[in-house]
């Protein structure tokens, strides 16, 4: 059985790709002085986190920057999971020490994604809920070019400094959003992943989820010749599933198979390190442009509602499911409920993560691919499904309603879905083993 089809009238024939450029490899970060100056940046912002501050990084880049004549302000204004009220305390407090004319970003997909904000709103003037998408924002677009937003991951696992999107919690509806648009894509993405050995294992875990639910929904995205044929000014940076995003999502998963629990296990190896920061640009070259589906849309809610569960290796001061294992806790059954719309596609991403096959491999063919997902969430500590992070039952209505609000990202799933079937998807994810 092949994909779910779609007959569309007019079928689309063109996909879109996008990148920022990219400098990888150790010592990478040691140049950013030189790519700023080719920016035509002089006065710039680094945006970075309380906990990557104290890594040291952030002065680091800051004093190797400035030896290129370039003057730099630091601020520890990203939120750990942004909220619309921590962007905009980050936007107030870099619009009191501006003008800047670039912006460089050190540390997690948080850090990079308040200084998108930071650079959209300062840059383009209005309120931040004017660009958030619809129906949660008024999905307005940036109406000039942005200031250079230079991009420095600390971890492995967003993706955001390859992609259009920022992604913030909205706290008054208990609901992470984003904000998406071509111009938010940092112009230069630095991955040195000299950056990421303080990455405590935890962080590393869920990070290293991303990374995979990243390649393994643009891998198993909807494809590109199954839309209606769009005008040049309403295509959108998630196009689906394409040729180039296949090839890089394949070659994340590889990497994934070979180093993710090596890179939990001992966050000193070196070689671990550095393949998790190609598997995770890899997937960020993916699935910005393919898009995700429906692991990243329960995820949203599955963040925001969160009560008392504190993971290892956050900052224990406020409650948090953090991002890449909101994703992962559904992931298994969301994967089992897409197996029909390409059987083939999901086994083949079941023999990329596993080449090792093993004795799941005699099991229904459906099963195939939630048993190795199971399987490496087990081994890398993440929680046994979202009861262990504090829901029950009586919150899965509430969570499909967040999980329905993310329009953008469900249009990309494979299947058509609608509420009762993420009802389905969100029940058998409370307990994903014993």
């Amino acid at each position: 059985m092949g994909r779910m089809t779609w007959s569309p009238a007019n079928p689309e024939s063109v996909f879109t790709y996008g990148a920022p450029q990219l400098k990888f490899g150790a010592g990478a970060a040691d140049e950013l002085g030189h790519d700023l100056l080719a920016l035509g940046a002089h006065r710039v912002l680094v945006v970075t986190d309380p906990g990557v501050l104290a890594t040291g990084w952030p002065d680091r880049v800051a004093e190797g920057v400035r030896g290129f004549g370039i003057e730099v302000v630091v601020h520890d204004s990203a939120h750990v999971e942004p909220t619309d009220a921590s962007l905009l305390t980050a936007v107030e407090r870099a619009r009191a020490e501006g003008p800047f004319d670039g912006y460089v970003a050190v540390g997690g997909g948080s850090a990079i994604d308040t200084a998108k904000a930071v650079d959209l709103v300062l840059s383009d003037g209005g309120d931040l809920m004017d660009y958030v998408n619809v129906p949660i924002g008024a999905g307005r677009a940036p109406g000039r070019p942005l200031a250079p937003l230079v991009a420095v991951p600390t971890t492995t696992g967003t993706g955001a400094e390859s992609t259009t999107i920022c992604v913030l919690d909205v706290l008054s509806l208990k609901v992470k959003t984003g904000i998406s648009h071509v111009r938010l894509r940092p112009s230069l993405a630095v991955v040195d992943a000299r950056l990421t050995a303080t990455q405590p294992a935890g962080v590393t875990a869920s990070a290293g989820m991303d990374i995979l639910c990243h390649a393994l929904e643009s891998w198993t995205a909807r494809p590109y010749t199954s839309y209606e044929r769009k005008q040049p000014g309403e295509r959108v940076p998630y196009c689906g599933s394409n040729p180039i995003s296949d090839i890089w999502s394949e070659r994340s998963m590889s990497l994934l198979a070979k180093a993710f629990r090596t890179a939990v296990r001992d966050g000193s190896d070196e070689a671990a390190r550095g393949d998790m920061a190609l598997a995770a640009t890899f997937a960020g070259l993916g699935f910005g442009n393919a898009g995700v589906h429906v692991p990243h849309a329960n995820a949203y809610p599955i963040a925001g509602r969160v009560r008392d569960f504190h993971p290892d290796g956050y900052p224990s001061d406020e409650p948090m499911v953090p991002h890449g294992m909101a994703v992962a806790l559904t992931a298994p059954e969301a994967f089992r409920w897409t197996f029909d719309a390409d059987p083939e596609r999901h086994l083949a991403a079941a023999r990329l993560l596993d080449p090792g096959h093993g004795a799941r491999w005699q099991a229904q063919p459906r099963d195939v691919l939630p048993g190795v997902l199971v399987d490496l969430m087990r081994d890398i500590g993440l929680p046994s499904g979202l009861a262990e992070v504090g829901y029950t039952e009586a919150d899965v209505p509430d969570l499909v309603e967040g999980a329905l609000k993310q329009q953008r990202l469900l249009a990309t799933s494979p299947r058509e879905v609608d509420a009762d079937d993420l009802a389905g998807i969100v029940t058998r994810s409370l307990h994903l083993w014993d």
